[in-house]
């Protein structure tokens, strides 16, 4: 027989409880997406160049088919959902898994985003990587140094 230690701390004091703790912060209770789950969101970088903004998002085990990606009034949205089915039969069993996984992912670009022109996007090694091209008149002018004399 093993001996299994009990700890009863959270039962008497559940304000000491951790959980209950992050339910009551600020940051996780007053969120708009309070009962969504942030583990299945991918984790997402934005990055701005002179000609373009680049946007990658870590989705691991997806293939580029999976994806589903489209700009409506200056919000860009990405759609991932991946579906496996596996079955194996016998003569005297069954046995059927499946995995479903999906996310959602949406933002509003910023009005220096050239919407008309071709967003590229490619998938390697887990990574999704979007190019948006920028107006014109968006587009950061170099450096000019002024002498002073």
């Amino acid at each position: 027989m093993s001996l299994i230690k009990f700890n009863n701390k959270n039962r008497l004091f559940p304000w000491n409880n951790p959980s209950l703790k992050d339910f009551l912060s600020t940051d996780a209770f007053f969120n708009d997406d309070f009962l969504a789950e942030d583990g299945l969101m991918p984790a997402m970088n934005v990055k701005e160049h002179e000609n373009d903004f680049e946007i990658e998002f870590a989705a691991p085990g997806f293939s580029k088919e999976d994806f589903e990606v489209s700009i409506e009034d200056n919000v860009l949205h990405v759609v991932g959902e991946k579906k496996q089915e596996h079955e194996d039969k016998d003569n005297d069993y069954m046995r059927r898994e499946f995995n479903y996984t999906a996310f959602k992912r949406s933002m509003t670009l910023p009005q220096t985003a050239d919407l008309e022109a071709e967003v590229k996007a490619g998938y390697k090694k887990g990574i999704l990587n979007l190019r948006i091209g920028k107006l014109e008149t968006a587009k950061i002018a170099p450096k000019k140094v002024i002498e002073v004399m």
